[in-house]
């Protein structure tokens, strides 16, 4: 007997079928005590949107809130190790976590994500995947030249050199948000922008008082 041919699939598939389970992202969310949602930092590198997604993360671990953070060069150890830099691929990097990332959610999950992700686009693309209220833009606004000072990575450094091609900020552009759900100001303390984000979070019954 001939083996089927094996070729993507999609949701227009007739023979891919979304099953639909007993126990729902509502009923996790009431099992957990909180909303599912994802938090999407955007910036540039070294703008701190990592930093600031890992102390909010601990910080809501420690008020017993059930969290995951999805860092951008972890993921391109594994989920996206196949990807470049090329557009193409930094589209469909960005669709690959916002697919986990909806997951997470539906597990009841407050999901933390830090990826530049400099394209408008493509944070609309996650932000449309995601039902109403479960995605949160958050801009990490700092300053091109106190991003490249800090330079954690020495990626700019290379950029600069001529040594890494289509770096953003440099010779690709970042479009930055023109109306994020939360906008912080990336030259101040990480305790303060933590501080800022858990009011947010109460405000908007994310998660409890």
């Amino acid at each position: 007997m001939a083996e089927r041919e094996a070729r993507p699939t999609g949701p227009d598939d007739e023979n891919v079928v979304w099953h639909p389970h007993a126990v729902t992202r509502a009923d996790r969310e009431t099992r957990n005590g909180h909303r599912g949602v994802v938090l999407w930092f955007t910036g540039l590198s070294g703008s701190g949107k990592s930093t600031v997604a890992g102390a909010l993360e601990q910080a809501l671990h420690a008020m017993g809130v059930r969290t995951y953070l999805l860092d951008g060069d972890n993921v391109r150890h594994g989920l996206c190790r196949d990807l470049g830099f090329s557009d193409d691929d930094r589209r469909e990097n960005i669709r690959r976590v916002g697919e986990v990332a909806k997951l997470m959610v539906d597990a009841g999950l407050v999901v933390l994500t830090a990826f530049i992700s400099p394209h408008r686009a493509e944070r609309q693309m996650v932000r449309e995947m995601l039902g109403d209220g479960q995605f949160v833009e958050v801009f990490v606004d700092t300053p091109l030249a106190i991003c490249e000072a800090r330079d954690p990575k020495g990626l700019y450094k290379k950029a600069r050199a001529g040594e890494l091609r289509n770096f953003t900020g440099i010779d690709a552009v970042y479009q930055a948000p023109e109306a994020a759900d939360i906008h912080l100001d990336g030259e101040q303390l990480v305790t303060n922008l933590v501080a800022q984000l858990l009011d947010v979070l109460r405000g908007q019954a994310i998660i409890k008082p």
